[in-house]
């Protein structure tokens, strides 16, 4: 992790403090830890610590009007905050009283926001660490980062396979069910295996509710708790205008690791070609482009578009300013640049991109054929959208 330069940056004036959400093991601590070495450090996961401020959280409050003037001029980190959410009402007194900053570092703020928490009204800007992004990477290997997943310790194993695994595993328990987010838990183990199967297609809630043996308001309820612990995000259709012939009301769902969705369906990709090739290089590039969105503070709107007899483009940014076709094919084919011409015709996008195997860029018409390489470099480099 060490060697690893991580894009996003987090850069606080005087007065400001920022909340870093992201899902575990995506190297929220190390990062923390090398940008703000001479800060101090709350890590709530000791158990010590945990056990001490839960019963009396003012002495975070006590220990920091202790700590010398030379120890707060960095921000304090405190992390895994959500597990104590009263430390939030020191917090904010210390930062109205005090003039201190912090950053609150977790994987979900769901509980934060159940439990009614102090989100400290604006005082904190927020966040978000991704897995690994290919810019961070050098020399990419492609069917590694589907396989094993850009999560910085997963990429960087020979024997990811058991980590994703246990992974899974402890990720339900400890962020799930340890917190309370769900008290059916047979049905949401149940949902997790269910939704492995339907990632990244039109998401059909009923059909989901029978395997779970559970009502389809149940199985909203389920993908948002997911959404709120950053496990994943629900891809919604494109609806610029009311058109008969555009689905406009099924979302999709991608978790947020390729190698966590092949984890839960015990995926593995053997060569860059077929049908469990192509989902996954899809799912990648999705991930990149959120990982971009946040990172660039864009903030662009994601959205797919789907006709109801089967022409689909993957996705759609901006607002239909830009159109993007994923295709894992080594050689790009006339019919699989249906989709992304008929939404040029209907909608007109500033640049319509088929990102693919091929060797080199082309111009067909007025679709980008480029490899997924030189994609990614213009994404990252500000060539895509900006």
């Amino acid at each position: 992790m060490a060697t690893i330069k991580r894009i996003i940056r987090i850069k606080l004036p005087k007065g400001k403090s920022a909340f870093l959400w992201g899902p575990r093991k995506t190297g929220k601590t190390t990062y923390l830890k090398e940008v703000f070495p001479n800060s101090l450090i709350y890590d709530i996961l000791q158990t010590d610590l945990f056990l001490e401020l839960t019963r009396r959280p003012y002495l975070l409050r006590e220990q920091l009007l202790a700590a010398a003037p030379q120890q707060l001029k960095e921000p304090v980190i405190i992390d895994e905050v959500q597990k104590v959410p009263q430390l939030l009402d020191e917090v904010h007194w210390l930062i109205e009283n005090k003039g201190l900053r912090f950053i609150l570092c977790g994987s979900s703020a769901r509980k934060l926001k159940r439990g009614k928490a102090n989100l400290l009204g604006g005082r904190a800007w927020r966040y978000e660490m991704y897995p690994l992004v290919s810019s961070e990477v050098e020399n990419l290997d492609l069917l590694k980062a589907l396989n094993s997943g850009m999560i910085p310790t997963h990429y960087l194993e020979d024997d990811y396979h058991k980590s994703i695994q246990a992974y899974c595993r402890d990720y339900l328990k400890e962020e799930v069910f340890d917190e309370g987010l769900t008290r059916n838990i047979p049905a949401f183990s149940r949902f997790f295996e269910a939704m492995g199967y339907s990632h990244g297609q039109l998401t059909n809630y009923a059909n989901i509710a029978r395997e779970c043996g559970v009502d389809a308001k149940t199985v909203k309820e389920y993908y948002q708790i997911l959404i709120d612990t950053l496990l994943g995000v629900m891809i919604e259709p494109f609806k610029k205008r009311q058109e008969r012939q555009v689905i406009i009301k099924a979302g999709k769902f991608y978790l947020f690791d390729c190698g966590i969705a092949g984890g839960l369906t015990g995926r593995h990709i053997p060569a860059e070609k077929g049908e469990q090739f192509g989902r996954a290089f899809e799912h990648f590039i999705l991930m990149e482009i959120m990982a971009h969105r946040s990172y660039s503070e864009l903030n662009y709107e994601v959205n797919f578009w789907r006709t109801k007899n089967g022409l689909e483009v993957d996705f759609i940014l901006g607002r239909g300013e830009i159109a993007i076709e994923v295709k894992g094919a080594d050689q790009i084919k006339s019919a699989d640049m249906r989709p992304l011409k008929a939404f040029i015709e209907a909608y007109g996008p500033r640049s319509a991109y088929l990102v693919c195997n091929e060797r080199k860029p082309r111009i067909h018409e007025d679709i980008h054929i480029v490899p997924w390489r030189d994609f990614l470099s213009m994404l990252w480099g500000g060539g895509v959208i900006a």
